[in-house]
C-alpha cells in the first residue's frame, strides 16, 4: 500500500472533558485529532482541513446542535462524504435516531459510550479511509502512466518523423548520383538526422528505465567536473559557433560520480540556454568546488521562463510549450537531468527573474555506492 496522508478525525462536543476523554480513547499513530466545542468552530476546522476520515458529533450543544451541524456538513460538496456518528446523553426515542439518520449519520451512540464499541467503530472508518486514499493514489499513478504512454505515441509519430524524412530525402538524392559536393551535403544531413533520432531514442529509453526500474543505473567512479564541463563546451561551441559562452572554474572539482550521466545533465542545461536564452547575452557556466563536501554547477542565460511553467520544468513532457516548426526534442531533457541528479543524491533548482534564468545543480562530492540505482 502506498504511503498516504495522516488520517484526521473531528470531535465536536461542548464539554471539554468529553473531548479529552474521546481523544484519549481514539489517539493512535498516524491519526490527527481535530477538536471543536461548537458547531461554528467545527465548520472552521473543516474549512482548514481536507479529507477528514470521521466526525463524532454531540447532539445537544448550544447555539447549533449536532443535527443542524450535520445538515450543513452534508450540504457542502467538499464535506458531504465525511462519515458522521452522533453521540447523545438524551433519551433513546426513535424520533431522535430517525432525525439523526435523516441528517446523514452512519451511527448513533448513547452516553456513557462503551469505549470498546467506539474504538472498533472508529477503526473501521479509519481503515476504509486509508484504503480510499490508497485507491486514489493508484488511480493517479495509472492516469499519469497512461498520459506518459500517450505522449510516447505522440512524439514517436511526430518528432521522429522529421529526421526520418530528411534521411529518406537525402538517400533518394544520393541514389541519383549527384555531384560530389552535393553528395557530401546529403551525407552530412543523414548523419545529423540520424544523431537526432539516436538522442530521441535514448531519451525514450531513459524514461522507460526510470519508470520500470525506479531510477537510472549509475556507473560511479573517479571523475573531474572540469573535464565534464569542458567536453560539453567543446560540443556546444561546434554546434553554436555564433553564440558567446563564458566559463568560470573554481576550487577542487574532483569527486566520485557517473561522468557520462553528468555530461548528459550539463549538455542539456547548456543546450537549453543556447536555444531559449537571449541571443544578445552570453551563456555563463560556473563549476564551483570550493566547498569540501559538495560541488555545484550553475548555468545562466538571458531571458525569463513564464511563471506558469516553473512548477512543471522537471516533469516529463511538461518542460515548456512546443512551438510549431522548431526542433526542440521530446521535452524530456530536464526530466532526465533531474532524475540523474537525484540518482547522485544531489539537487537541481531553477530560478527565473529580472530577465535572467539560472539552473543550479548541487552534488555531493562523493556519491554513495548505494546510489548505483536511484
Amino acid at each position: 500500500m502506498p504511503q498516504t496522508d495522516r488520517t484526521k478525525c473531528l470531535l465536536v462536543d461542548d464539554v471539554e472533558e468529553n473531548l479529552i476523554a474521546l481523544e484519549a480513547l481514539l489517539q493512535r499513530d498516524g491519526l490527527d485529532i481535530l477538536k471543536a466545542q461548537s458547531g461554528p468552530e467545527a465548520l472552521e476546522l473543516l474549512l482548514a482541513h481536507d479529507d477528514v476520515a470521521l466526525a463524532l458529533l454531540d447532539v445537544q450543544m448550544p447555539e447549533m446542535n449536532g443535527f443542524e451541524l450535520a445538515e450543513l456538513i452534508r450540504g457542502s460538496e467538499r464535506t458531504r462524504h465525511i462519515p458522521l456518528i452522533f453521540m447523545t446523553a438524551g433519551s433513546r426515542e426513535q424520533n431522535w435516531q430517525f432525525r439523526g439518520y435523516e441528517s446523514g449519520a452512519v451511527d448513533f451512540l448513547y452516553k456513557p459510550i462503551d469505549p470498546h464499541m467506539l474504538t472498533n467503530k472508529a477503526s473501521v472508518f479509519f481503515e476504509l479511509h486509508r484504503r480510499k486514499q490508497a485507491l486514489a493514489h493508484e488511480l493517479r499513478a495509472r492516469t499519469e502512466a497512461l498520459r506518459i504512454n500517450e505522449m510516447f505515441m505522440a512524439v514517436l509519430s511526430h518528432d521522429l518523423r522529421t529526421p526520418l524524412q530528411s534521411i529518406v530525402a537525402a538517400a533518394t538524392v544520393l541514389k541519383r548520383q549527384p555531384p560530389p559536393d552535393k553528395a557530401a551535403l546529403m551525407v552530412d544531413r543523414v548523419l545529423r538526422s540520424s544523431q537526432r533520432m539516436g538522442l530521441m531514442i535514448e531519451d525514450l529509453l531513459d524514461v522507460t528505465r526510470i519508470r520500470q526500474a525506479g531510477g537510472l543505473a549509475l556507473q560511479l567512479g573517479p571523475a573531474h567536473m572540469q573535464t565534464v564541463v569542458q567536453r560539453t563546451l567543446d560540443e556546444a561551441a561546434a554546434s553554436h559557433p555564433e553564440r558567446g559562452i563564458e566559463c568560470i572554474v573554481e576550487g577542487d572539482l574532483a569527486g566520485t560520480w557517473d561522468a557520462e550521466r553528468l555530461c548528459q545533465v550539463v549538455t542539456n542545461l547548456v543546450g537549453n540556454a543556447l536555444r531559449h536564452g537571449s541571443a544578445d547575452r552570453p551563456v555563463r557556466i560556473c563549476a564551483d568546488g570550493s566547498l569540501p563536501e559538495t560541488v555545484s554547477i550553475t548555468v545562466s542565460n538571458g531571458g525569463t521562463i513564464p511563471p506558469e511553467l516553473m512548477p512543471h520544468l522537471f516533469d516529463a513532457f511538461r518542460g515548456g510549450k512546443r512551438d510549431p516548426g522548431r526542433h526542440q526534442g521530446l521535452g524530456l531533457g530536464l526530466f532526465i537531468a533531474h532524475q540523474i541528479v537525484r540518482a547522485h543524491r544531489g539537487a537541481i533548482e531553477a530560478k527565473s527573474q529580472d530577465n535572467v534564468t539560472t539552473f543550479r545543480v548541487t552534488l555531493p562530492r562523493h556519491t554513495p555506492a548505494r546510489s548505483a540505482v536511484a
